[in-house]
């Protein structure tokens, strides 16, 4: 495996690579939620290049960008055993300048749900997504469904500019007891841990609802809610959307996606169900 830090020597690098090309880009605190990313890469592609960079212009003033999750090491140790090829890591320097040219997200898609409680936290995603496409140039590209809305914008965004990038949606990956993994899980305490799970519970109640025959949005939201507000400190939204992100009144099997935003203690935390 190659570690590359600056964007010059990736590109001589990637030139070396004769085959498709799977990316994963990360922002390290890697888990198995990023190894199944990885390993599905892996087994579509000749070669694999993953990036670890904590991006800046994604998070909004008084969010943790300064705590979150960093593990060098380790990330590098996984990113050996899983077989990389390449792994990018650049510097903020490297990457940003001081006067940028800026991607919008969307003014409807990227400003409701996420968007509307981290406004401007999509222009920040997309325009690193954009810069990491042009610097690996990939055959592949590979995105969790838990963050279900930004796969939903960075596919769009790939069709708008005519990026000859195909995005792979990969997965949840849960543990043992439900819980969607994420880098930021580890700020949870034992406590706040088990109220976190009330966020899959709640979601695993809607299909079961579904599966006896509800199709009413607003029904499957109040039962969620009822199981969500004994646990979290804050509730940001529930939402049922069809595949577009559109608010739906009936749950359309096979084209809609169930979302959940929650606070447990200080820890925001996503989940959804692709129904």
């Amino acid at each position: 495996m190659v570690i590359v830090k600056d964007v010059s020597t990736l590109k001589k690098e990637r030139l070396k690579l004769k085959g498709s090309i799977g990316f994963v880009p990360t922002m390290g605190a890697l888990h198995e939620g990023h190894i199944s990313l990885i390993k599905r890469a892996k087994e579509e592609n000749d070669f694999v290049i993953v990036s670890i960079f904590v991006n800046p212009t994604q998070f909004l003033e008084g969010e943790d960008l300064d705590k979150y999750p960093r593990k060098d090491e380790a990330d590098i140790a996984i990113c050996k055993r899983a077989g990389v090829d390449i792994l990018f890591m650049p510097t903020i320097e490297s990457i940003y300048n001081k006067d940028e040219l800026l991607i919008s997200a969307p003014k409807i898609r990227g400003y409701i749900l996420e968007g509307a409680k981290r406004p401007g936290h999509f222009d920040g995603v997309l325009q690193i997504v954009m810069k990491l496409f042009n610097i690996t140039n990939p055959t592949n590209a590979y995105f969790g469904k838990k963050d279900a809305q930004q796969l939903a914008l960075i596919t769009q965004m790939v069709k708008d500019y005519f990026l000859d990038i195909t995005i792979k949606p990969c997965e949840i990956v849960r543990d043992s007891r439900g819980l969607a993994l994420s880098s930021r899980n580890v700020y949870l305490n034992e406590v706040e841990y088990k109220k976190a799970l009330s966020l899959s519970s709640s979601l695993k109640l809607a299909a079961n609802l579904i599966s006896k025959g509800e199709r009413d949005s607003s029904k499957v939201v109040s039962k969620m809610r009822d199981i969500l507000k004994k646990d979290v400190t804050k509730l940001d939204y529930i939402a049922i959307v069809d595949r577009e992100f559109n608010y739906i009144e009936k749950i359309d099997i096979g084209e809609s996606i169930i979302l959940v935003a929650a606070f447990i203690g200080k820890t925001r935390l996503i989940d959804n169900m692709w129904v």
